[in-house]
């Protein structure tokens, strides 16, 4: 886990040195300002856990430094601390935003316990900022099953959780992807900090760079407060970027800065914060080729692939969907009060031989919708209702061979989310030639 970082504002060197040297020494880190100026500067640029002020200052006092860094970051609780304390100044301090005032000189041991009492505060109100910005999300276990695939998966997958690298989850939609993200976060280093997730495709390009990056009161004519980006809710924690092919390309190059920098500026600001989150991203495109069709960025690919696990679709995997079914009825069954909810054979079968386009997404929903219409304890093949495939155009009519060889392709490509190499595997040709039939139709213009 990432130490602490403390801003320490005090004129006085002997007071910054004692103080420095104990919070260092008991795992802190410790950035230095000695007046009004210097403290706004680095409240915006070291982007602390907490502030701690001296209430006196060359260029101004507390009072009047407190608003400022309110405004810059209404998050981070502030310490004040006086040589001179009063009950109506510590009244004052809390109205202006100090979460604590003491009274100098302080006991060291003292002011450690509050610091970390009110980090450990900030961190709660982060996880449930963070718990209110996602989307709900089946909390399976992404590795139910026996499959030499999914096993495959979970071995890759536990190398790498406790990396701070980025790391590209692919796999058709519906396939668990969220699902592995969140596990990742969950056992790796950082699962005391937040994770937060945002789709890319669910937002327009202008609603993306606000929601990532957050803004600064009146930024653009809706702007009428400051507000903090996702970036910031996920501060020491993991960022989830879910369908990330999806992301605007002006707003590609931003994400590229805080990966390789670890700043980012707010629309509207003129100066950069600094921000530690390890990226996971996910998508069902096949990343290389857009990147090689300029659809995406190629240094922004290069970086978040540094690791990447595709999570295999469902069909890859069919010895694994009594496992996944009996786990979705478990649940099912005792939400409503039903007990277990069990198969009987033909249905078993059913849901082994079905394609499954929609993945675990669509296995989940078949069942409930048989739990929710059926009052059987066991489910027959009679009460499983399979979305009906999409049906292919007739051969002939006007369409010429080359167009119905080219729809054809579309739809395996389709169904292998985008990937190149498996639908070339599927269409029995080579991965040079169907990258070859891509291009050609992409320089005619379609």
């Amino acid at each position: 886990m990432t130490r602490t970082r403390i801003l320490l504002v005090d004129d006085e060197p002997g007071v910054r040195l004692g103080m420095k040297g104990y919070l260092t020494q008991h795992g802190f880190d410790v950035d230095e300002a000695t007046s009004v100026a210097e403290a706004q500067e680095g409240f915006r640029s070291h982007r602390p856990d907490v502030a701690v002020i001296d209430y006196r200052l060359p260029d101004g006092t507390a009072m009047e430094l407190l608003p400022r860094l309110k405004e810059i970051d209404a998050a981070v609780p502030l310490v004040v601390l006086t040589g001179h304390g009063s009950i109506e100044l510590a009244v004052q301090a809390v109205k202006e935003g100090a979460e604590q005032f003491l009274t100098k000189p302080v006991e060291l041991a003292v002011l450690k316990v509050v610091l970390e009492r009110l980090v450990a505060q900030r961190r709660e109100r982060q996880r449930h900022a963070a718990d209110r910005s996602r989307t709900e999300r089946s909390r399976v276990d992404p590795f139910l099953g026996t499959s030499a695939a999914i096993q495959a998966l979970r071995d890759q997958a536990e190398r790498i959780r406790d990396s701070d690298s980025p790391v590209l989850i692919t796999g058709e939609t519906g396939s668990g992807k969220s699902v592995l993200a969140r596990w990742l976060h969950e056992g790796g280093a950082r699962k005391e900090a937040p994770f937060v997730d945002l789709n890319c495709a669910a937002l327009s390009k202008d609603l993306l760079d606000s929601e990532l990056f957050g803004h600064e009161k009146g930024a653009f004519t809706s702007a009428v407060a400051a507000k903090q980006g996702l970036l910031e809710v996920a501060d020491r924690g993991t960022l989830f970027l879910d369908e990330i092919g999806d992301m605007d390309v002006a707003v590609q190059p931003k994400l590229l800065k805080v990966l390789e920098e670890k700043r980012f500026r707010r629309l509207g600001d003129v100066k950069d914060r600094r921000v530690d989150v390890r990226l996971v991203a996910a998508t069902h495109q096949d990343l290389s080729l857009a990147a090689r069709e300029k659809r995406f960025r190629s240094d922004l690919y290069f970086r978040i692939s540094t690791l990447i696990l595709h999570v295999p679709a469902l069909r890859e995997r069919a010895d694994d969907v009594p496992v996944l079914a009996r786990h979705f009825l478990a649940e099912m069954g005792g939400a409503r009060g039903r007990g277990q909810v069990g198969l009987e054979p033909d249905a078993e079968k059913a849901l082994m031989t079905y394609g499954w386009p929609g993945n675990i997404r669509e296995l989940r929903n078949v069942l409930e919708r048989a739990v929710l219409l059926s009052g059987a304890s066991r489910l027959s093949r009679g009460d499983l209702r399979f979305e009906p495939a999409p049906q292919d155009e007739p051969l002939g009519g006007d369409l010429t061979l080359e167009e119905l060889e080219r729809r054809h392709i579309e739809r395996v490509m389709a169904r292998e989310g985008g990937h190149v190499e498996r639908a070339a595997t599927k269409l029995g040709i080579s991965r040079s030639s169907l990258y070859a039939k891509l291009k050609g139709w992409q320089h005619r213009g379609s």
